[in-house]
């Protein structure tokens, strides 16, 4: 007699969720060279075809600016640390009680992508990081050649030294 919980499987017979996991870059050159039996320029046409289907992702530096009711300075300066705990590429944020600027990079396919992440960021981790009930009033993208470029030539935003959360 097997003792079990009503329903319960089996021990070590319960299935196993699995997981997806993207294949690594050399992948479809592995098995191109396993199973393909046409020419070496016919390979390297399906390798190349195949790497101008696949999206490539590009860093976006992204600056996002908050707005709203005053809170009190200790609550946003802990939310705003919150976040960069939860969100472990903010590079840094400035706050006060009525307003907060976070900026940090995004990696994304396109500045669509990394406009919608940007958006979605504050009402995402508004609850778990006790974020002010703020609402978005700005937003920047911009891709790493062109925030490198402003740096350059000694305009746009200041390079983010001071990472962390510091007051306005």
């Amino acid at each position: 007699m097997r003792r079990a919980r009503p329903g319960a499987p089996p021990r070590g017979t319960a299935e196993r969720a699995l997981t997806s996991v993207e294949a690594g870059a050399d992948f479809d050159e592995a098995r191109d060279r396993s199973t393909d039996t046409k020419t070496e320029t016919t390979t390297t046409e399906t390798r190349e075809s195949r790497a101008e289907e696949r999206p490539v992702s590009k860093l976006w530096h992204i600056t996002l600016s908050v707005s709203g009711a005053e809170s009190p300075l200790k609550e946003v300066r802990r939310g705003l640390e919150q976040l960069a705990h939860d969100h472990p590429f903010l590079l840094t944020s400035r706050y006060a009680n009525d307003h907060a600027e976070i900026r940090y990079w995004e990696e994304a396919r396109d500045l669509h992508d990394a406009a919608a992440v940007a958006l979605r960021l504050w009402g995402e981790h508004r609850q778990t990081a006790k974020l002010p009930p703020w609402e978005i009033v700005g937003l920047e993208v911009i891709d790493r050649e062109t925030y490198h470029q402003r740096i350059a030539e000694g305009y746009g935003p200041p390079p983010a030294a001071p990472v962390g959360v510091h007051p306005y």
